[in-house]
Order: structure tokens, then C-alpha cells, then sequence
């Protein structure tokens, strides 16, 4: 990329993919240090048990074994829980309070359990050794006496009066009890509608499993009092922050270091207790430690998605608009409450972009023994745009309405924007009917009768699904930028993002390039090291470019005005004459310039500027911005079925997003077919499968968690949208969890409309093979001896 050109919307190749894809990335597990010991966790068996004792005599006798800690050792050394925030709400967010106005009850969550384990795979020892293996026989060696409980998983049953209590400090496994909307005014819109459809439904649990395993090797030095811990995260500054108050020290003793990190989806956005117990042990070792996760490991003890089980009704009058819907979520927080963010983001979008003049729902956390849950991507929205989207469909099915003209009907209008929904939550801008058209022609709607019909032929049912969606992205509100231009004519951005896979070095640069007119290649991007980097929200919650460019574009604007006066003093001439394009400093009208790398040559070598301007070419710029951003599109998806098997292949999908403003059209493609992968898998393969009466998790392995391969998908057709955001300075708005929004919700009224002529309204995720044959065959739902968790 030449300098002069402007990048921004091109579709640029990611400057990082080559050092990737040659092996030259440097992951946690790359990361050894001289002398390190290796840490291996003793996990307990049972969902739900008194700890009696742990008798770690044996472990320390196994040849090579450096110590072995407990929960005892725990508390003697003052560790304190994870400082998660599960009731945290960002101010553009719908709040949610117990309806009774009692405290939401905040579960601890401790590094090691010491008094009871509450779910398959949660820590209660560590054992560190001079090799991996020689921890392996360790931790077997060590001796765990536990008293069985009785445990609770499914998300029903959990909040059932009489359920195993999970915790006995609270006087339920009912955390969090909270309503929103305006219950009188459903209730009259309910009593005079002409129809009412109803679904009962789960959006059933998954987990993100990125292609790397969480590794984690922490130092400590003696003679500061100072940990360093190498370990990737959805941020490098919050992780440093909740490191130190678990540790119980002040934040300036904690260094993390970030190398690349294969994979978020949300599952690295919170502090694990392994991450802690390692730095610690470093320290009562005497030398650094080292951890990599497993995979049947990570199944057990990555944080979890979804899992909601949700009631809802749809009220509409005699023509099909929308009068009113109500209902109750319960979310399932798991044995700790690590965050409410999926069940308070999903309930404040409940009612999609559709016009719905009155609404009301109960909202629960509860908390089980399984593996706790947090925001996975697109928190909680999936979830809620699939009850939608389903309800609409169950609508013009039951109440004899066209889908696509029934949501054209309700569907809200340009004019109508900004519009506050009844969840309290106000959309910015979009061209709703717009998205919808484009998406149906993209997906060929028109034609689909006569490939149904080719389908019949060959004895194939075959069915068609649409759903419009919009997410809502908030996340960390405070960004930090250091942008220096150097005299050598490499530009450094130093940021508190971080990339966990997203292309922040190309679209970054990108941005850089287009503002300041040098060279793509020349620009830097450095994060992660929270020596360097001292503010930041990290990646989560599509904040990433939505954040960064903001203060990027701060920081670039003060260098181009610092610069303006620089460069004034060079072509002597006042500043107000200066015109700064395309990397050039130009005298007004007249053929007289200095480029940007001779501005800031002269800022750090002239010795006639004023002090003010001498110095790096350099800015910065912390930000807090508190508007939420309303990405928003649809999806259309078409599915053949073979009645005899049921089987389903998806043979079709088309989707159209609408991003703002688009900064990289290649990259947006890309997160959107991964988003749509994540999606489609819930829908077709995915889930946590808990046994209902021991707790075990059922799938742990790759053997038994089924995720979607590359066969599983025909060639997308996604188109972008770009109607610039009116609550983002630069228009844009986030990509990244666009593609996962309504993927569920489409593929499961496509396979519906397949099944229609077998009088199917309704089919649970996952759509497994089974499931559907059940469905055609009119046979009995699956048995309650195959776990579904419901």
C-alpha cells in the first residue's frame, strides 16, 4: 500500500497472516522460562461434594513433584475470590433489580474450593513438578475425600422451590428475580388481540472451544515483590487489575504480557482461577510455573455460553401487526455468578426491530452445578432474536399470515428511528426494510418454490427461513491511543485492544494510513504488555475498532494540528495557511510542502522550534464513550432434508449486515462467515450435555462435542450495508458478532418450513438427525435417558 492512497473500506490482505500461517506466532503455551516448574490441577469427579479433607502427602513424595497447594494454603496466604462483577450495567444498557428489592445474590468464587465443589471439573488442588508428567503422577497421587450432594443442572429445574441448593448463603438458587416493561399495559393488549401464539423453548449451552487452549506461565521476583504472568485474554489491563486484587496486591506489582492468542468468542473475557493459582505457585515455588489447558480439560473448565430457557407469547391484531408480548427468561448463571451480562443484553433487544407497542418479562438468573456461564459471542442476543423470529413464524403459520409480509408490517420504519423499545433500550439509525429486501433477493426468495419443487422429485423436503436481527454492543466504555510518528517514517499505535484474531494489525493500520497518508507497512501496531500499555478495555463485546477508532482518530488529529504549526515554521507561513493531505504539509494553494516524516524529522532535531514543538511527533488520547452502537441486517437460509434419515444440509445462506461504516470489507466477510459457522452449529450440532442426575458433562472431548466442519456449509452470499451509525463519531458499527446474532433463529425456521408439510411447527436445538426423524415419524420426544438439559 503507497502512501497518498486511502485504504479505509478497501479490501486489504491481513498483515499479520504471514507470520501466522508460517509459524512465526508466538502463543502462551511458545512462552518458557528458564528453571519453570509445571502445574497440573486436581479437578473434582462430582457436581456436587463436601470437601472432608485433601491429604497432599502422597503427591509431594511422587519423584519430581516441587509442592502441591489447597485451598487451606489459599486462605493462609490471604488469596481472594475472582473479582468478577456480574451485576455490573453499562448506562446504555436496560438495568435489571430483584423485584422484591432485595439484594441480587453474588455468589464467590474462590481460586481453589476448600468447603464444597459445586460442578464437574472445578480446582480444589495444584500440584507443580519439574515436568508435566511428573505433575500428571502428582496430582493422581493426591487424596480428595468428598461427601456426595445431591446436584441440580437443568435450567428449569434449578429454579424450582425444592432443588438441591447450589448455595447454601442464598435462600434459593434464584439470584437475580427482575421484571421489565409494563405488565398492566401487555395484559390489555393481550386481552383484546384477535391472535396469540405462544412457544416454550432452550436455547441450550455451549462453549466457544477456540482453536487454542488456555496456557498461562507466571514469574515472580523476590526481590520486588513483582509477578509477571504470559497468558492471552480478551484484555491485558483489566486481567492485570483482577490478577492484583486476587492476589491481594496493589497494581503497579502485576506485569501481563500478551503474545497472540488463538481465539476468544468470549471465553477469555473473564479472569480464570487457574491464572492466579499459577502466579501464586511461582511464588511459594520459588521459581516460575507453567500451565496449558487440555482439551477434555477445557470442557470442563472454560467458561460456558448460552443457556436460557425461555417462555414467550406474541400478540397481534386481526390484520398481523404486533400488539404486545410477554414472557419469562431464566438464565443459567452455573455454579458461580460470573456474569448476568447474557440474560440483562438479550432482555433489553427482546423485541428485535420489530414495532411491539407494549411489553413485559420476567427475568431470572439461577445459579446450577455446571460450569459457570458468561457472554459468548454476541451475549445473550442469539438467544432472544431466535424466541423472535420464531414467534413470528409460529405466528403467520398458526394465524394464516405471509412471513415475509408479516414482518414487513412490523418491521420498523426509517422515519420512526430513534426509537426506544418497552425494554427501555433506544436504537440509533438503520434501514431495516432495506436489509430485509436485499437479503431475500440475495438469497433468491422468489425462486425458491420451483427448487422446492425439484427437491420433492428426489423425495427431499425442503425449506426456506428468514430472520432479521439487531445486536447491541457496549462493553468497556474507556479506550487509551499513543500514536508517534517516528522520523524514520514508522508510525506506532500503542492501544489497549487487543487481537484475539480480528485483523486489528491490518484494520488498524488501515485507519492510519488513511488519516495520516503513510505507507500500510509502516505502521505498527503494539498492545498487550501492560508495561507499555497502562489504559484499556480490551476486545469484547465488539469494541474493538467501534473503540479504537475513536481515540486513534483523536490522537491523529492532534499530530496533524501539532504538525500544521511545525510544518507553518518550515515553509514559514502562518499555521492557519497549512493544509495537511495525504501526508503533506502544503503551503495553501502554492507548490510548497514538507511531508509528514520531514515534520516529525524536524520536531525531534530542529532546534529553532518553540519547546512546545519539540519532540516525538507524538499524541494521545483516552476516551470514554458511553452510546451504545445497533449493528442490524438479515439472513436468509435454505435447507434440504432427507425425510428417511433426517439429515439436514444446509444449501443455501444468504446475509446482509450492516456494519456503519466498513474499514476492511474482507475482514468483515470473514467474521461474518465465522459468526454464521458458530451459529449454525448451535443450531444443527452443539451442546453441554449435563447428565440431569450425577452432573457429569456428557460431551466433554471433540469425540462427543459435535462442531461444525467445513462440509457442514454451502458458499455464503453476504453483502455489507454501511448506513453510518448516528451514535458513533465515525459511523461505524461492530462486525464481529453479526453473523452469530440470527444464524439460530433462521436456520431452525428454515428446517421448520422443510418439515411443514409433516405438521411441524417447532423443533428444538440442537436439530439433530434424530430429532428430526422423531418429528416426521410422529414418534415420542427423545427419552429422558439421552440427557437434553431442558
Amino acid at each position: 500500500m503507497k502512501a497518498g492512497n486511502t485504504p479505509i473500506g478497501s479490501p486489504v490482505l491481513r498483515k499479520e497472516d504471514h507470520r501466522l500461517v508460517t509459524g512465526q506466532g508466538r502463543f502462551s503455551d511458545d512462552v518458557n522460562l528458564a528453571g519453570q516448574g509445571y502445574a497440573v490441577f486436581v479437578r473434582s469427579p462430582h457436581a456436587h461434594a463436601r470437601i472432608v479433607s485433601i491429604d497432599t502427602a502422597a503427591a509431594t513424595r511422587v519423584p519430581g513433584v516441587i509442592l502441591a497447594l489447597t485451598g487451606r494454603e489459599m486462605h493462609e496466604d490471604g488469596l481472594k475470590p475472582l473479582p468478577h462483577v456480574p451485576k455490573s450495567t453499562h448506562r446504555a444498557e436496560t438495568p435489571l433489580v430483584n423485584r422484591d428489592g432485595s439484594p441480587i445474590f453474588v455468589a464467590p468464587h474462590y481460586p481453589l474450593a476448600f468447603d464444597k465443589a459445586r460442578y464437574v471439573g472445578e480446582a480444589v488442588a495444584v500440584v507443580v513438578a519439574e515436568s508435566a508428567y511428573a505433575a500428571k503422577d502428582g496430582a493422581e497421587a493426591l487424596e480428595v475425600n468428598y461427601e456426595v450432594l445431591p446436584a441440580v443442572t437443568a435450567t428449569r429445574a434449578t429454579a424450582e422451590a425444592d432443588a438441591p441448593h447450589v448455595w447454601e448463603e442464598a435462600a434459593s438458587n434464584v439470584c437475580m428475580d427482575a421484571e421489565v416493561g409494563n405488565r398492566d399495559a401487555t395484559a390489555a393488549a393481550f386481552a383484546k388481540a384477535k391472535h396469540v401464539v405462544k412457544l416454550e423453548t432452550w436455547a441450550q449451552r455451549v462453549t466457544g472451544v477456540p482453536l487454542e487452549p488456555r496456557s498461562a506461565v507466571a514469574a515472580y521476583e523476590p526481590a520486588t515483590g513483582r509477578y509477571t504472568l504470559h497468558a492471552g485474554s480478551g484484555g491485558a489491563v483489566r486481567l492485570k487489575q483482577d490478577l492484583a486484587t486476587a492476589l491481594g496486591i496493589p497494581g503497579d506489582q502485576v506485569r501481563v504480557i500478551m503474545g497472540d492468542v488463538g481465539g476468544n468468542f468470549g471465553t477469555r473475557g473473564e479472569i480464570y482461577p487457574e491464572f492466579i493459582i499459577v502466579a501464586w505457585a511461582a511464588r511459594r515455588a520459588g521459581r516460575p510455573v507453567k500451565w496449558t489447558c487440555e482439551r477434555h480439560e477445557a470442557f470442563l473448565s472454560d467458561y460456558q455460553g448460552r443457556d436460557l430457557a425461555v417462555t414467550a407469547e406474541l400478540a397481534l391484531d386481526a390484520e398481523g401487526s404486533f400488539l404486545a408480548m410477554r414472557g419469562s427468561n431464566i438464565g443459567n448463571a452455573g455454579a458461580h455468578t460470573v456474569s448476568y451480562a447474557p440474560l440483562k443484553k438479550g432482555l433489553g433487544i427482546m423485541s428485535s426491530i420489530y414495532r411491539v407497542p407494549a411489553a413485559h418479562f420476567r427475568a431470572r438468573a439461577v445459579v446450577s452445578n455446571t460450569m459457570s456461564t458468561r457472554p459468548y459471542r454476541s451475549a445473550g442476543r442469539p438467544e432472544v432474536m431466535y424466541v423472535m423470529e420464531r414467534l413470528i413464524d409460529l405466528a403467520a403459520r398458526q394465524c394464516h399470515f405471509d412471513r415475509i409480509e408479516l414482518r414487513r408490517r412490523n418491521l420498523l420504519t426509517e422515519a420512526e428511528l430513534p426509537y426506544t423499545n418497552q425494554f427501555h433500550m433506544t436504537y440509533d439509525n438503520g434501514a431495516y426494510h432495506a436489509a430485509m429486501d436485499r437479503a431475500l433477493r440475495l438469497g433468491n426468495w422468489a425462486g425458491f418454490e420451483r427448487r422446492r419443487a425439484e427437491s420433492r422429485n428426489k423425495r427431499m423436503c425442503r425449506g426456506i427461513g428468514v430472520a432479521n436481527y439487531v445486536d447491541t454492543s457496549t462493553g468497556a466504555p474507556r479506550e487509551r491511543a499513543d500514536v508517534t510518528v517516528h522520523a524514520d517514517g514508522y508510525v506506532d499505535v500503542v492501544i489497549g485492544v487487543v487481537p484475539n484474531g480480528q485483523g486489528h494489525e491490518t484494520t488498524f493500520a488501515q485507519l492510519v494510513t488513511g488519516w495520516l497518508g503513510v505507507p500500510f507497512e509502516n505502521v505498527r501496531l503494539i498492545t498487550g504488555d501492560t508495561d507499555i500499555v497502562k489504559v484499556g478495555g480490551g476486545t469484547h463485546g465488539g469494541r474493538g475498532l467501534r473503540m479504537g477508532s475513536i481515540v486513534i482518530w483523536n490522537a491523529v488529529q492532534q499530530i496533524i494540528e501539532k504538525g500544521k504549526r511545525i510544518a507553518a515554521r518550515l515553509l514559514e507561513i502562518e499555521p492557519s495557511g497549512i493544509q495537511f493531505e495525504r501526508g503533506r504539509f502544503r503551503a495553501g494553494p502554492s507548490d510548497r510542502a514538507a511531508s509528514l516524516i520531514e515534520v516529525a524529522s524536524a520536531a525531534v532535531q530542529s532546534a529553532d522550534l518553540p519547546q512546545e514543538l519539540r519532540g516525538p511527533l507524538a499524541a494521545s488520547s483516552e476516551e470514554a464513550h458511553h452510546a451504545a452502537s445497533f449493528p442490524y441486517g438479515c439472513h436468509v437460509c435454505e435447507v434440504e432434508i432427507d425425510p428417511e434419515l433426517g439429515t439436514v444440509e444446509i444449501v443455501g445462506y444468504a446475509a446482509v449486515d450492516d456494519v456503519g461504516r466498513a474499514v476492511n470489507p474482507m475482514i468483515i466477510h470473514g467474521q461474518i462467515h465465522g459468526g454464521i459457522a458458530q451459529g449454525v452449529g448451535q443450531a444443527l450440532l452443539e451442546q453441554c450435555f449435563y447428565d440431569s442426575s450425577s452432573g457429569q458433562l456428557l460431551s466433554g472431548s471433540l469425540m462427543d462435542y459435535a462442531l461444525p466442519r467445513a462440509d457442514t456449509f454451502p458458499f455464503f452470499k453476504t453483502a455489507i450495508s454501511e448506513v453510518p451509525s448516528t451514535t458513533h463519531p465515525l459511523g461505524m458499527r461492530p462486525a464481529g458478532e453479526s453473523g452469530t446474532t440470527p444464524a439460530l433463529g433462521v436456520v431452525v425456521n428454515a428446517i421448520v418450513d422443510a418439515l411443514a408439510e409433516y405438521g411441524v411447527e417447532h423443533i428444538e436445538m440442537p436439530a439433530t438427525p434424530e430429532r428430526i426423524w422423531r418429528a416426521i415419524h410422529k414418534k415420542p420426544p427423545i427419552p429422558p435417558s439421552v440427557p437434553t438439559n431442558r
